[in-house]
């Protein structure tokens, strides 16, 4: 195990496919975006248990008052007007490059595809601030036409096809994961060869556990996070650098491998 250095025979192969890269990401990537860090040592949890209620499903279907809390902190969110920062950059780069990538990702943000990375190969583990969903009748509709009415005066807007209680189009404390996109995500982490655990804790579940079950198939295990995480002592290789400059540097090492093709997973 390392602390951010690679020699070249660790991340090179022969001729022939290149490595499936997975990269599991969390709130740490996306800091340089602004958007905060909701569980680390200045995470919004930690300094405001109470705002934890806004997310979690039972207060919010059960407490009008929470329902019109989380709307203002919709409205209000830094997430609404983020930008990919270098590291998003950088994934869409190794991707572009040939290299088959699949993201999973924690975040709810949507900024690996505003970054450009193709829709079908980002698995939303966490679902997506951009869209909103009828608790009631599961119609779907667009974040930015919710966000509307509220901005207008309705503090708590209902759904337009049954008058149901809308919600993000996340999975919010309460709720389980969808277990097809689960279910993609630990088939991805099976097959790869590489496993990028970018910006996260490892420490929340089914999630974390990803980087174990990367590693019990024989993918190579790097952990890119500020912070030690459980999963620390499992890694090939460590990096405590800052996200913004290290991601690029540890991605383009597999970007400029040889070969072609990939895994179709």
């Amino acid at each position: 195990m390392s602390s951010g250095e690679s020699t070249p025979q660790d991340t090179r192969p022969g001729p022939g496919p290149r490595p499936l890269v997975a990269i599991l990401s969390g709130a740490g990537i996306s800091t340089d975006s602004g958007i905060p860090d909701y569980r680390g040592p200045q995470g919004l949890w930690r300094r405001d248990p109470e705002a934890e209620k806004l997310v979690t499903y039972a207060y919010y279907m059960s407490d009008p008052a929470v329902r019109r809390r989380s709307w203002q902190m919709r409205l209000s969110s830094p997430a609404r007007h983020a930008r990919p920062n270098a590291a998003h950059e950088a994934v869409v780069r190794l991707e572009r490059s040939g290299t088959p990538v699949r993201v999973i990702t924690q975040n709810v943000d949507g900024l690996h595809q505003a970054a450009g990375m193709p829709e079908r190969k980002v698995l939303e583990l966490h679902g997506t601030t951009r869209a909103v969903v009828c608790t009631g009748c599961k119609a779907r509709s667009d974040m930015t036409e919710a966000l509307a009415r509220v901005a207008a005066g309705d503090p708590d807007p209902a759904c337009t096809v049954c008058g149901g209680i809308l919600k993000s189009a996340t999975v919010m404390f309460g709720e389980g994961l969808d277990p097809a996109v689960l279910g993609e995500a630990v088939a991805v982490t099976k097959a790869c060869d590489v496993f990028i655990a970018v910006g996260t804790s490892l420490t929340v579940h089914p999630a974390a556990a990803l980087a174990g079950l990367a590693a019990d198939h024989g993918a190579r295990l790097v952990i890119v996070n500020a912070e030690p995480t459980p999963y620390d002592e499992r890694a090939d290789e460590l990096v405590r650098e800052p996200i913004g400059s290290a991601l690029p540097e540890v991605l383009a090492r597999y970007g400029a491998q040889g070969g072609s093709g990939g895994s179709p997973v």
